[in-house]
């Protein structure tokens, strides 16, 4: 063991040769690493977005059931807007009601029979670079070249 810890005068370090192949590898690596950890990122903002979708959804069919209502119609938002007014409702509920955090939404999703037919991202929100599609949910948008 002490043979290898051992340096002989002029033998100190490393040589140009294996700085040059750690530097190499790192740079594969980083190479390979930065674009798919971009992707990611990318993919839970949409996955996000979605998710939020997805539970105004399931808030909006919950209230209609607590309700007794085969219909509903209006807009879910962070802000203004909401379906089942509580002055209209004995219990004072509404979708909102349903969401675990109603200010925390954003987007503003139009109801139409029960249904989210479209949403806006909210101006100064995380999505503002996301398109809503009733068939597909939230997507990035696309710029025309």
């Amino acid at each position: 063991m002490k043979r290898f810890l051992k340096f002989r005068y002029g033998e100190k370090g490393f040589t140009l040769i294996e700085l040059l192949v750690v530097v190499a590898i790192l740079g594969v690596l980083a190479a390979v690493v930065v674009p798919n950890v971009v992707q990611f990122m990318g993919k839970g903002t949409i996955e996000a977005a979605n998710t939020e979708a997805h539970d105004v959804q399931l808030a909006v069919v919950a209230y209609m059931a607590d309700n007794n209502l085969t219909d509903a119609d209006g807009d879910v938002g962070p802000k203004d807007g909401d379906i089942g007014p509580p002055e209209n409702n004995a219990d004072g509920s509404t979708v909102k009601s349903f969401l675990v955090n109603p200010a925390g939404l954003q987007a503003v999703y139009t109801i139409k029979a029960g249904a989210i037919d479209s949403a806006i991202a909210e101006p100064d929100g995380k999505w503002t670079d996301l398109t809503y599609d009733p068939a597909t949910g939230w997507e990035p948008t696309t710029t025309p070249t």
